[in-house]
């Protein structure tokens, strides 16, 4: 009588799990993803282009109409009459730092209200890497467009005015570091932008703070006693910043190292106060 023995099936090896890279978010790495998001938007092309053609333009018909009004015998106004080829190039700084401020709101408060800040903080669970890149990454952007931007401005315009009194060269004292400041007056407008963007959360109001803290009031500031306006003035943002890449100075402006610490001041406390709010705030 044969037996039949059952012999115990061996259980199929399981299929082995895929192996999912390990991803880290790392300094690097963030620099990285807000380098692509800064070039991916159409605006960051028409902002920065906007800026660095109101630096130079308006430097070039600043020089031009210096130029024409010397030569037609025009009375020139006492800006204009005592006017350098460096303070004409950079005639048109005033209106390139609004559109580079602008630029660095729009990178902040724009994905607050697009809601694209929430993918962006999800990824980065401890948020303040998100604002140090972004404000370094647009801050250096800004400030290369703007450098560039100035040089471009004062090598056209010295070339208008080369047989005027306001004639001047590279090789003059003070004219490179007057560029250079320039185009770091402007890079550090960039980042308050940014500041302003992500401490606001909103398009409109970021702008609307950055207008007035740049333009509107020294205006007001010019209504106060004289008295008063002496102990301010030259302590506000845009003042602090103009004495940074000015040639010449007075008792009633700060020297170029005073007026670059007063701005980079402004700056930190923005950035402290747009950090204080992304960590103790949701989003």
């Amino acid at each position: 009588m044969s037996t039949l023995t059952a012999t115990p099936e061996t259980p199929e090896a399981a299929p082995a799990a895929p192996v999912r890279p390990a991803y880290r978010v790392t300094g690097r790495r963030v620099l990285a993803s807000e380098w692509a998001k800064l070039w991916s938007l159409r605006s960051t092309w028409i902002t920065l282009g906007l800026g660095l053609l109101f630096l130079v333009a308006f430097g070039v018909i600043a020089a031009s109409h210096y130029k024409s009004s010397l030569d037609s015998g025009r009375h020139m106004d006492r800006d204009f009459a005592t006017a350098t080829a460096a303070s004409l190039s950079l005639f048109g700084t005033n209106f390139a730092q609004l559109a580079l401020g602008v630029l660095g709101v729009l990178i902040t408060a724009g994905e607050y209200s697009t809601g694209m800040i929430r993918s962006t903080l999800a990824a980065v669970p401890r948020r303040l890497p998100v604002l140090w890149s972004k404000a370094a990454v647009y801050g250096l952007v800004a400030l290369v467009i703007a450098t560039v931007g100035a040089f471009v401005a004062f090598l056209v315009g010295s070339r208008i005015v080369s047989d005027t009194p306001a004639a001047m060269g590279l090789d003059h004292s003070g004219v490179i570091r007057s560029l250079l400041g320039a185009g770091l007056y402007l890079g550090l407008v960039g980042v308050i932008g940014t500041a302003l963007g992500a401490l606001l959360r909103s398009v409109a109001g970021g702008i609307s703070v950055l207008v007035a803290a740049l333009m509107l009031v020294p205006g007001l500031i010019s209504l106060l006693p004289s008295s008063w306006q002496g102990n301010i003035a030259p302590y506000l943002p845009s003042n602090a910043g103009e004495s940074v890449f000015a040639l010449t100075h007075d008792s009633t402006t700060l020297s170029p190292g005073a007026g670059l610490l007063v701005f980079l001041g402004w700056t930190a406390l923005t950035l402290a106060g747009a950090a204080y709010r992304l960590v103790r705030s949701d989003v």
